[in-house]
């Protein structure tokens, strides 16, 4: 296989990862829908980030390391699932306390941006949530090192291709379900309450999937 043919099914590969629905998208989509388009963007590039620190971390070894430590990988998904549990657990406190609101007070605050969360905590959360994403480090070890030889690169430099394309997929990806967020953000103007309930929906998803990747993590001490 030459190099273009390679580097286009890394292209495919890391698309069908990052299409899937799971930790990273629900966070965009999320910061989308309660805080707007800036917080969306924010969360975008924190997780764009967290992929690059993937990539680096690949390259240098530490997350082949990290997986061959007894428990690690099991850790890192404990810790993965919590956070997008409390993520989802704050989304929905908010969305409960939005819907006990009058209608005409509810209105505003689903229609304006939440000042909640600095722009930096949002941004170096997306960092965190990336990082903490099992599937990522699965992927990186499995699929990541058999792309890293080429005859017209060094290492860096293929490395470095690489995570460009990783990059550009989340972009498009994440971007994609941001856009669809900001969407339903406009469709549900009003007195606010389907935002509202749209809001809370995406919490109880995060919790639900927090709560499949604890199962996981559980059958994997067993």
């Amino acid at each position: 296989m030459d190099a273009s043919h390679s580097l286009w099914l890394f292209f495919l590969l890391t698309l069908g990862i990052i299409v899937l629905p799971g930790m990273d998208m629900a966070y965009v989509a999320g910061h989308t829908l309660q805080s707007g388009a800036r917080a969306g963007l924010l969360a975008l590039g924190g997780i764009v980030a967290g992929g690059v620190v993937h990539v680096l971390l690949n390259l240098s070894g530490l997350s082949a390391l990290l997986m061959l430590l007894p428990g690690a990988f099991e850790a890192l998904m404990w810790a993965g699932a919590l956070y997008l549990a409390w993520i989802g657990g704050q989304m929905m406190r908010g969305a409960w306390q939005a819907w006990r609101l009058p209608p005409s007070s509810a209105a505003a605050p689903a229609s304006a941006p939440s000042p909640a969360q600095s722009p930096w905590r949002i941004f170096v959360s997306g960092m965190a949530n990336c990082l903490l994403n099992p599937k990522a480090y699965a992927f990186m070890l499995a699929v990541f090192p058999g792309f890293l030889r080429s005859t017209e690169r060094g290492l860096a430099a293929q490395g470095l291709l690489l995570g460009g394309i990783i990059a550009g997929n989340q972009v498009v990806v994440y971007g994609t379900v941001l856009l669809a967020c900001l969407g339903s953000r406009r469709w549900q103007r009003g007195d606010g309450r389907g935002m509202t309930l749209l809001s809370g929906l995406m919490g109880l998803s995060l919790v639900a999937l927090a709560l499949g990747t604890l199962v996981r993590a559980a059958q994997g001490l067993h």
